[in-house]
């Protein structure tokens, strides 16, 4: 075997590359992704003469075959040409998301691959800032669009997703699966989750009671969106210092349950790709997530009208369901073999990456372009995410679980979704009638012409010698 993995270590000179690295540089995300992942057969591609031939089409079957969410490939070279050519715009939708799904688990894989040569600080960091790279994408998108509404749509969708529909399915699952086993799991990791996502609702809640506080808002222009900036701010902040407790101070607290699983993982702990290769396949299939991503957010609307569902509906509870279809179903596998640390560092872990870093990241984005977009999800959708925190958090407390708990969450994300597919709200203009506020630069810009021009009024000048 060791043979037949040379061209990839070869490549980058780091034959028998540090094992120890590779597993440091893994996180529950990753873990859960592999059980996706299949070996590939690379005999016959390693008689070919070629080396560089050899190679690529070793690293392709990797690539694309290594999963076994590859039947859904195809749909990417559908949807790209059901978009040239003009097809219904649902259908675009449609083979667009499922296109999505493979892609986010090979991010996730390609990710892992990098990290096995970067070392476990700087391969934690990747994974913790590209794990939800897809989400992101869309969001970028779509705020490039100007639809602010599905950009909080489909986070808002993410993190329940991750809090109710994937935990609650793996508890569920795990419970029914270990009726006579008692199922226990660390308790710091989910002490830690709840408290960044306790902490991110507070920075969501206020700006939505902030127009309710009374006069006192106008003394400012804009305070909602003046204070949603200020807290997402501290909320990258926060995440910041999160990272460094998870990648530095305090790592070994989040490898107990991967450390005592080694010698289930010990097959996965050799690069199956060279560095650069990762890197390249890295871009590609971010460039195509990011095609995909501008279809989804081109065709949501058509595909709303043609089937009839609002557009709510479909960022917060079919986006999400379907764009990280691989990541919950390696959550709920590690909970049908009694591993519940992997499940819950999934999603606790997803929705706090989202809910922390994500978010905050697109209101930033959001100002770098000049578009006003705050952190008040209105009512609903701001207490949807209140209560699924709370029960989550009540659900994780004494450090057990059974099946009871992850019914309970499932039932939660039932009502909530049917209560979305009631809603009918359309989707509201997200440009004001007065325009789009210009990007910090020209407001800077403008500025310093102002006060440059004030400098040269004669009439300033006498009238502030005169005082």
């Amino acid at each position: 075997m060791a043979s037949l993995n040379e061209p990839w270590l070869v490549e980058n000179g780091l034959k028998g590359s540090s094992k120890e690295s590779g597993r440091h540089g893994r996180t529950a995300h990753n873990m859960s992704s592999s059980s996706l992942r299949k070996k590939s057969e690379i005999r016959l591609v390693s008689k070919v003469p070629c080396p560089l031939l050899r190679q690529f089409l070793a690293n392709l079957q990797e690539v694309i075959l290594g999963t076994k969410l590859s039947i859904l490939f195809p749909a990417i070279p559908l949807a790209i040409v059901a978009q040239c050519f003009g097809f219904g715009r649902p259908w675009v939708f449609a083979l667009s998301l499922l296109g999505l799904t493979p892609l986010a688990e090979r991010v996730s894989f390609l990710t892992e691959q990098i990290a096995y040569y970067t070392g476990p600080t700087v391969g934690g960091l990747l994974n913790a800032t590209c794990g939800n790279a897809t989400e992101l994408i869309i969001a970028i998108f779509a705020l490039s669009q100007r639809k602010i509404e599905v950009v909080k749509y489909s986070l808002l969708g993410s993190i329940l997703s991750n809090l109710l529909l994937v935990l609650g399915t793996s508890l569920l699952c795990g419970g029914l699966a270990n009726l006579r086993k008692e199922q226990k799991y660390d308790r710091k990791q989910a002490d830690v989750s709840s408290l960044m996502l306790l902490l991110g609702l507070l920075c969501q809640l206020l700006p939505m009671l902030f127009q309710y506080a009374g006069p006192s808002q106008a003394l400012t222009a804009n305070p909602t969106l003046q204070l949603s900036r200020a807290s997402s701010i501290v909320m990258l902040l926060a995440y910041g210092v999160y990272i460094f407790f998870l990648l530095v101070t305090h790592r070994q607290m989040f490898q107990a349950e991967e450390d005592a699983d080694e010698g289930d993982t010990s097959s996965e702990e050799v690069a199956l790709i060279g560095f650069w290769s990762g890197l390249v396949w890295l871009v590609g299939m971010t460039l195509v997530v990011a095609l995909l991503s501008e279809y989804v957010v081109d065709t949501i609307e058509a595909a709303s009208d043609a089937w009839g569902l609002s557009v709510s509906f479909l960022s917060i509870i079919l986006l999400p369901i379907v764009g990280n279809a691989a990541e919950h179903a390696g959550a709920i596998i590690f909970a049908f073999k009694n591993k519940l640390d992997i499940s819950l560092g999934v999603a606790l872990g997803s929705a706090t990456q989202i809910g922390m870093f994500v978010v905050p990241l697109c209101v930033i984005v959001a100002w770098i372009m000049g578009i006003k977009m705050d952190l008040n999800f209105n009512l609903l959708e701001t207490g949807s995410l209140a209560l699924a925190i709370i029960v989550t958090t009540f659900t994780l407390q004494d450090g057990t679980s059974h099946y009871m708990k992850g019914l309970v969450l499932l039932l939660c994300y039932i009502i909530i979704a049917a209560c979305f597919f009631v809603l009918k709200t359309p989707l509201r203009e997200s440009i004001e009638p007065e325009g789009p506020e210009p990007p910090i630069t020209t407001t800077w810009i403008r500025l310093l012409e102002l006060i440059g021009d004030i400098w040269r009024d004669p009439r300033i000048k006498r009238d502030t010698r005169c005082s």
